[in-house]
């Protein structure tokens, strides 16, 4: 007589493409698990993540994903929230079925020799069930032009690549070589170029992780050099993850992060002059000479200060992530939503901005 595994070990046998991980707020949206938003957040984008028994063969050391992590991989979490499991065919049904909810789809690899073919074909079993946009978020070690193509006749019309550290010698010590791991700050960039050709300006996007051990110089730089080859940025403030390497390094402070959103903003959105951002000896921010009417019309918005992400089928923000790199409650860090009255008076005093515009 044969008996069943535990819930848990049979999730090692059940690996993408047939299978495939759901962040918890998308899975909430989809209807595929219980639960209600803070603030009556919603999640436009349905986040997936590849699933394989082994996790994911790199090493970065702020990752929850990361090679060397203690624990078992099934057991890890990735920026810190759960990621249920379901058949892939059941996920792209329920696109499908909430399309006028849903504004995109991100499919996200991992590092495994596999997932570059299976994130193709994660991506046309979505794809032939619906027209809702898909992302694909990829591993750029594991890929070349061939691949590239591959990923945009699948149905993918952007890619995001996460690039997260902000200068090479950040990416050496957090995911390169310096961390035991296989990728490399030369190959993100000309696998960034090539996506750029294929996919079109604006259609790839670096993510950026504020807290990682750059400097607000490292940071703006990265900024006008994506902008001018026409790749957008995405900022995310690191939040450490147990058990990881970096688990004991505190969040960049929020004056800093508020700072670096909006002159972010200032730069992407209003063409702030590199000559306008003075910055100390040790590379941090110390004065921004941007007009006063500006910034306080910067500040009243709270455009800056939303999540950055991909956009729907009409230009609007989908990809929100939901209280990702924070806990409801806690304070905001990018906004999933609009911010109210009350939010853009804690951001203005967050901010502290008229300490570098004096």
């Amino acid at each position: 007589m044969s008996r069943r595994l535990p819930a848990e070990v049979e999730e090692d046998f059940k690996i993408s493409p047939e299978h495939v991980r759901v962040s918890l707020a998308a899975a909430m949206t989809l209807g595929l698990k219980p639960g209600r938003f803070f603030r009556n957040a919603t999640c436009d984008c349905v986040n997936l993540l590849e699933n394989y028994p082994a996790g994911c063969y790199a090493n970065c050391t702020y990752c929850g994903l990361a090679r060397e992590r203690p624990g078992l991989a099934r057991d890890n979490t990735f920026i810190r929230v759960g990621w249920p499991l379901f058949p892939t065919d059941l996920v792209a049904e329920a696109i499908a079925a909430h399309a006028e909810r849903v504004g995109r789809v991100c499919v996200a690899m991992v590092q495994d020799k596999r997932s570059s073919p299976d994130l193709v074909e994660i991506t046309r079993r979505i794809r032939r069930r619906s027209a809702v946009p898909i992302s694909a978020l990829v591993t750029a070690t594991l890929l070349d032009e061939t691949r590239l193509l591959a990923i945009r006749d699948a149905g993918a019309d952007i890619v995001g690549i996460g690039l997260d550290a902000a200068s090479e010698e950040v990416f050496f010590r957090t995911r390169g070589r310096g961390a035991r791991g296989p990728h490399s700050w030369a190959q993100h960039w000309e696998i960034a170029r090539i996506a750029r050709r294929i996919f079109g300006p604006m259609k790839v996007n670096c993510h950026v992780v504020v807290g990682l051990g750059e400097t607000d110089r490292d940071l703006v730089d990265l900024f006008y050099r994506l902008k001018s080859e026409a790749v957008a940025a995405y900022l995310f403030s690191f939040n450490p993850e147990p058990g990881t390497v970096m688990a004991a390094v505190p969040r960049p402070p929020l004056g800093r992060w508020r700072r670096i959103q909006l002159t972010k903003y200032l730069i992407e959105a209003r063409d702030l002059p590199r000559d306008a951002i003075e910055f100390d000896a040790a590379g941090g921010l110390t004065r921004v000479r941007a007009p006063r009417a500006l910034v306080d019309a910067c500040l009243e918005t709270g455009r800056a200060f939303l999540t950055n992400g991909c956009p729907d089928r009409t230009g609007r923000l989908a990809c929100n992530r939901p209280f990702g790199s924070y806990r409801p409650g806690e304070e905001f860090r990018d906004y999933p939503f609009a911010p109210d009255a009350a939010d853009r008076l804690a951001i203005r005093a967050q901010t502290r901005y008229e300490e570098l515009s004096s």
